[in-house]
């Protein structure tokens, strides 16, 4: 995965005001943590940080904050506060990242190829729109990609069914659905309404056999 550069100022000062003043300036309040490093407070230009997000390919970026003072960290972003209704930007948290160990992401599902159940008239339904994967931050994926051309009506695919690629691993506790190709429509209502007459047909046959009782 590529990773993007952000520059970003170290804050000496915090609370609501300085961060009022700073968005003023056109500048972000910010904050880096992670488990092996104090918080610090940072502010970075509202221009550079929303020509980041255009240049992103997923929510899982990589970015690599060069400080004033020198100083380079890796990280992804683990919070972004928006204003509701204009969507300025109030606050970004930005998680450490360290590069050598494996972390969790949840990356897009994308299907390759048209399924036989597809050109049969079936449905393909995606359950799972992302799967959580478990790999070193360079090789995070932009997408899991699944070729669906040989499934048919009814047919499945589960996460255990998905071949994992190399360092990168799935842990999912549950063999859960990620895709199916759910039977044409008309076949659907067909069943549907085969089961309303049965349905139907049952309570006339019980109508008739209570109307016997009664006459006997």
């Amino acid at each position: 995965m590529e990773i993007l550069e952000l520059n970003a100022e170290k804050r000496q000062s915090i609370g609501k005001g300085e961060s009022r003043a700073l968005r003023r300036g056109g500048r972000i309040p910010a904050v880096l943590y992670g488990p092996d490093i104090q918080p610090v407070s940072l502010s970075i230009n509202e221009h550079e940080f929303t020509t980041l997000l255009k240049n992103a390919k997923s929510s899982q970026q990589l970015i690599k904050i060069d400080t004033d003072d020198g100083e380079q960290r890796s990280a992804m972003i683990k919070e972004l506060q928006t204003k509701p209704v204009t969507g300025k930007f109030l606050h970004v948290d930005f998680y450490k990242v360290d590069m050598n160990r494996k972390i969790r992401v949840r990356v897009p599902v994308i299907v390759k190829g048209k399924s036989i159940g597809v050109e049969m008239g079936g449905l393909l339904q995606i359950i799972r729109h992302k799967l959580e994967i478990l790999c070193l931050p360079l090789e995070i994926p932009e997408a899991i990609e699944i070729d669906v051309t040989d499934l048919d009506v009814g047919d499945s695919i589960h996460v255990e069914d998905i071949l994992s690629q190399d360092g990168i691993e799935i842990p999912a506790d549950v063999n859960f659905t990620v895709i199916t190709v759910l039977a044409p429509k008309k076949e659907a209502v067909e069943e549907e309404e085969e089961g309303i007459e049965e349905e139907g047909a049952e309570e006339e046959a019980s109508e008739e056999d209570s109307a016997d009782e009664e006459q006997k």
